[in-house]
């Protein structure tokens, strides 16, 4: 063992004292406030309550005794018809007492009255142990109840599985889709508490404002066969499973979609939704998924989104109204006695809807198809109308003359009510592609995510230079700005997203010019806050999700429609001046335009009036209005451009320079 070393401490030098502050001086001494009866009265319940269920019970019997006892005595002396001995008065006051504490009240021998309490307390005993039983499980059942552990006994439901930002917007389109059914329900299955997800839902329902629809949530985990069990998925009418808003989010979605195929089987497969937030799983989550189920890509439609918001300015509002459920929306009807038709032919006999396309047998959709596209056996028509009704359709021939008839004369009258003629081409000049090729197609990027590589890709097939900006740019119409949100990692990407569109709008004002902005958000609670010019689109890639998947979730075949209408290439809505199609100053019903635009390759889906920013889907085919300059025409229809460059696209790893 080791010897402890032996330290001498030295002598210290004596120091200048130190002058100490005296004590201060004692002042009169402080009385408290004796506590008063109440006070100390609280203070001996709270000891005697945590002595236990003994002494809780003596206190509580001799508590009752010096009640009852007196009071059954006072009754017994005041009342007349009691006996006249002191002793007959006794025995009535026992029997009194008794019969209120329900201790017998028997009178004579003291065996017989030891006996009778004895009984007395086993009837007790077993009633209390009766009643508290009963009790426990009338409340274990109330408790099982309130945390949505019952089974969901319905069908034709919609289930949602998984709570995440997108949950309150995509049930309050499934409420909205099943207003106009009967006997319906929307059924949510997530792992959070029952009355914290009514409590965040109950603004959703009022909202809606639909009373036949059931909204009923259940607690469990999705990916969990036995709580997957109870709500019923194999006779539900679509199942959307959403991605939490964990870092596995992805991981979760396949363990859910797996737990599904075990429950329902693929014997009777069931319309099932999915969506993963990033692409790399994509391929994992259909396998998991199987044959028939849509997984849709979050980052990937953001991202397609964005690039579609920047290449028409003011397509957010569209793309909003198209597809929620309020309004007008894309419907797939299957009409019979219309086939042989052509697309041309149909498309001027639908008095209240638009027709957008066709959904061939195999479920690939036609979107603006040639005018000479014949209606097949087993064709559906895609159409867009206010809702599920079928719409009307009038008669028409079964030949139409693809070439344009002089502007001097009508074009075909059918049955449908007779539009006026088709005026003459604007006498401006037709923007050409080398002009389009020509014109400024350069967009500022600023901030970055996980979705820009895709974003910039898609730019690139679409002949725009897209350029990352660390500063903030000067205010230039000719140029466009793109604002990211923040990095993923970050806890609130908006946060960089608002600071950036603060400072844009005061660099606008300062300027006075006014520059063609596209902002990304990821919360659309932000939106309000969000200090956005008219001249501003602000995506919400999530929202517009949880809108997709409400549409797909209950029309299957508008999967591959919308898969087109957001492909970087192809028939896309576009916004084009109305005075492409007619004259500036023509007055002319909604019916001519869709005509006009028909005879050069578009589709008519509606109008924007230049004097608001609300768009017009679906409107009236009858009524007349004066088509200016302003007015936007909403199309679906292929872009003008040539092909951007002449070798192949950049490819989205590409590094883009400052």
């Amino acid at each position: 063992m080791r010897k402890e070393l032996e330290y001498t401490v030295p002598p210290q030098r004596p120091s200048r004292p130190v002058a100490v502050p005296p004590p201060p001086t004692p002042g009169p001494p402080r009385h408290r406030p004796a506590p008063s009866l109440r006070d100390r009265t609280r203070y001996w319940v709270d000891r005697t309550v945590v002595k236990g269920m003994t002494t809780v019970a003596g206190w509580l019997a001799l508590v009752c005794l010096a009640v009852v006892a007196p009071a059954s005595a006072l009754l017994v002396w005041t009342d007349s018809r009691s006996p006249d001995t002191v002793q007959g008065k006794m025995a009535t006051v026992w029997r009194t007492v008794g019969q209120t504490l329900r201790l017998g009240g028997e009178v004579g021998p003291p065996l017989r009255i030891v006996l009778s309490v004895l009984l007395a307390l086993v009837s007790l005993l077993y009633v209390s142990t009766l009643v508290g039983l009963v009790t426990t499980a009338i409340t274990d059942r109330l408790a099982e109840l309130q945390r949505g552990q019952s089974t969901v006994v319905e069908r034709g439901h919609s289930l949602v599985l998984g709570w995440s930002e997108q949950t309150p917007t995509l049930v309050a389109e499934l409420l909205a889709a099943h207003a106009q059914r009967r006997n319906s329900a929307v059924v949510i299955l997530a792992d959070r508490d029952k009355l914290d997800m009514e409590r965040e839902l109950r603004a959703v329902v009022t909202a809606a404002g639909v009373r036949r629809v059931r909204l009923l949530c259940r607690r469990g985990r999705p990916a969990d066969p036995a709580a997957l069990a109870r709500v019923s998925p194999a006779a539900a009418g679509a199942v959307v499973v959403l991605p939490p808003d964990t870092p596995e989010a992805d991981t979760q979605v396949v363990k859910t979609l797996l737990a599904l195929r075990a429950v329902v089987g693929d014997v009777r497969p069931v319309r099932v939704v999915a969506a993963v937030r990033q692409t790399r799983h994509v391929a994992t989550a259909r396998l998991a998924a199987g044959p028939g189920a849509v997984v849709l890509d979050v980052d990937g439609v953001a991202a397609r989104i964005l690039v579609q918001c920047v290449l028409e300015p003011g397509l957010s509002r569209v793309l909003e109204d198209l597809l929620d459920f309020a309004g007008a929306e894309l419907h797939v009807h299957r009409v019979p006695g219309l086939c042989g038709r052509t697309f041309a032919e149909l498309r001027a006999a639908c008095a209240d809807a638009c027709v957008v396309g066709l959904v061939r047998p195999d479920g690939s959709p036609l979107l603006n198809p040639p005018p000479r596209t014949v209606l097949g056996p087993g064709d559906a028509v895609v159409v867009l109308a206010e809702d599920e009704t079928a719409p009307t359709w009038h008669e028409t021939p079964s030949t139409w003359n693809e070439t344009p008839p002089t502007w001097h004369e009508t074009p075909p009258t059918w049955n449908a009510p007779p539009a006026p003629p088709l005026p003459p081409p604007s006498s401006a000049k037709a923007l050409t592609a080398a002009d389009i090729r020509a014109s400024p197609r350069r967009v500022l990027v600023l901030g970055w995510n996980r979705r820009g590589p895709e974003i910039v890709d898609g730019l690139a097939r679409n002949g725009w230079d897209a350029v990352r900006a660390e500063s903030l740019p000067a205010p230039d119409p000719a140029h466009h700005v793109l604002v990211l949100g923040g990095p993923d990692d970050h806890p609130d990407p908006d946060e960089y997203t608002l600071v950036t569109l603060l400072r844009l709008r005061a660099a606008e004002h300062e300027a006075c010019r006014r520059t063609l902005t596209v902002a990304e958000l990821t919360d659309a609670h932000h939106r309000p806050l969000a200090p956005a010019s008219p001249h501003t689109d602000l995506v919400v890639g999530g929202w517009l999700v949880g809108l997709l998947m409400a549409q797909v979730s209950q029309t299957a075949e508008l999967a591959a429609a919308f898969d087109e209408l957001f492909s970087p290439a192809g028939n896309a809505v576009r916004l084009r001046p109305a005075t492409d199609y007619v004259p500036e100053g023509t007055e002319a019903p909604f019916a001519t335009l869709i005509e006009a635009a028909g005879r050069q390759g578009a589709t008519a889906l509606g109008y924007r009036p230049g004097d608001s920013r609300v768009p017009l889907l679906n409107p009236p085919k009858s009524g007349t209005r004066r088509w200016s300059r302003e007015d936007t025409l909403i199309v679906v229809t292929t872009a003008e451009t040539l092909p951007p460059h002449d070798g192949p696209a950049r490819p989205a790893h590409a590094p883009i320079l400052p």
